[in-house]
């Protein structure tokens, strides 16, 4: 069972981005699948790599869109997603200097993420923009 499950909350409206975020979960559940079946500490941290190289390229996409439309609310989206971030490089430095994954921590840092991030931030930028 996975730790994230995508849920109609999520959606912007926009099929595109929707899928990309449905795959940033599948990515977020693969983490989590290897890293509580205690597998090889670079196997997890492997996965902590490309999860955040995901993440990085979805939110440059939102960004360019961003910049491109003239969006009024870009630095205070491009902040969230620094702080998204920031936070998802937290959790790997935790992993990699303890070797011990904290389900809990990751679940709630990414429940913030999905839940306020999108259904704010990506929200009103989707709407703002139209479909791309």
């Amino acid at each position: 069972m996975g730790l994230l499950h995508w849920e109609d909350r999520y959606s912007v409206g926009v099929a595109a981005v929707d899928h990309e975020h449905r795959e940033l979960i599948e990515l977020i559940n693969r983490l989590h699948a290897e890293a509580t079946a205690q597998r090889s500490k670079d196997a997890v941290i492997g996965f902590f790599g490309d999860l955040f190289k995901a993440i990085s390229s979805h939110f440059a996409l939102e960004e360019r869109f961003m910049r491109e439309h003239g969006y009024d609310q870009l630095v205070q989206h491009k902040n969230d997603h620094e702080r998204l971030l920031d936070e998802i490089r937290d959790l790997m430095e935790d992993y990699e200097a303890s070797s011990r994954f904290d389900d809990r921590l990751l679940a709630n840092a990414l429940d913030a993420w999905f839940s306020r991030h999108f259904e704010t931030h990506d929200a009103r930028l989707h709407k703002a923009l139209g479909a791309h």
